[in-house]
């Protein structure tokens, strides 16, 4: 029991990652407001995130630069030692895609709130559906 536990408490950071997409996801489904399916989407993307940060990191692993010179270490450094800066790098361009993302999608919100008066999805396609009505007539 105590290694189920402690396997449980190793992997936080996934744990942590499974609820906040738990969590976008329901937010995405389950609600009719715009806005809140807006917010699960960022929560969503941020889980993500924190996922390929999660899998890039290594333990006891360096930054891959190599140094020359009187500072340098004497002992080699192996490929295997070293961690991947990819998936930091991507995910700085995520968050700039998230950010972009988000600002773009709450000002569509704000144009359908003008244009509705609501953020109700089901309102929406409603009025959307009374206009399509009355163009065939």
């Amino acid at each position: 029991m105590n290694d189920l536990l402690a396997l449980i408490i190793s992997k936080a950071n996934y744990w942590m990652t499974i609820a906040l997409m738990m969590v976008g996801l329901y937010a995405m489904i389950a609600r009719n407001n715009l806005v809140k399916k807006i917010i699960g989407m960022n929560i969503l993307q941020t889980a993500v995130i924190l996922f390929f940060i999660s899998i890039g990191a290594k333990r006891d692993a360096t930054i891959p630069i190599v140094m020359h010179g009187p500072s340098a270490p004497d002992h080699v450094v192996h490929a295997a030692d070293y961690i991947n800066p990819l998936p930091h790098v991507l995910m700085l361009t995520a968050i700039v895609v998230a950010v972009s993302t988000l600002g773009v999608a709450l000002a569509l919100a704000i144009k359908i709130f003008q244009q509705y008066r609501t953020l109700d999805e089901v309102e929406i396609l409603a009025q959307i559906q009374e206009e399509r009505s009355r163009e065939v007539q």
